[in-house]
């Protein structure tokens, strides 16, 4: 790490305390606009404390992701699915897999959406 990434760093973590206040506060603000929605605004399960880094929404299934996705993003919002699962990356195609019914599923119907610091 060179000297100012970890300036950069410290100086950080001095406000870490209010970034994390202004990203909880941004969770509590999609949590208002989606809960009369179909589309779920994940959540902190209960007994953790979530820092949202990311925000994300699910919604009923590939077709309307991607309807949502296109959407969004020519209207200049920009919204993304989430992850590719790593064994249908090149690199792992050949990797033993299980049974991945549920991060499928998830593939599928998951957006992150802005999750940026709120000025």
């Amino acid at each position: 790490m060179t000297n100012v990434t970890a300036a950069i760093g410290v100086a950080q973590m001095e406000n870490l305390e209010s970034i994390l206040l202004n990203k909880r506060e941004t969770a509590k603000l999609y949590s208002e606009f989606f809960k009369n929605l179909e589309t779920k605004f994940i959540t902190e399960q209960p007994n953790v404390k979530a820092n949202y880094w990311l925000n994300c929404i699910r919604l009923k299934n590939r077709e309307e992701r991607d309807k949502f996705l296109e959407e969004t993003n020519s209207n200049g919002v920009m919204t993304r699915p989430i992850w590719r699962l790593m064994n249908k990356l090149e690199m792992y195609k050949e990797c033993q897999t299980g049974n991945l019914y549920n991060s499928v599923k998830l593939e599928e119907t998951v957006v992150n959406i802005p999750s940026g610091y709120r000025i």
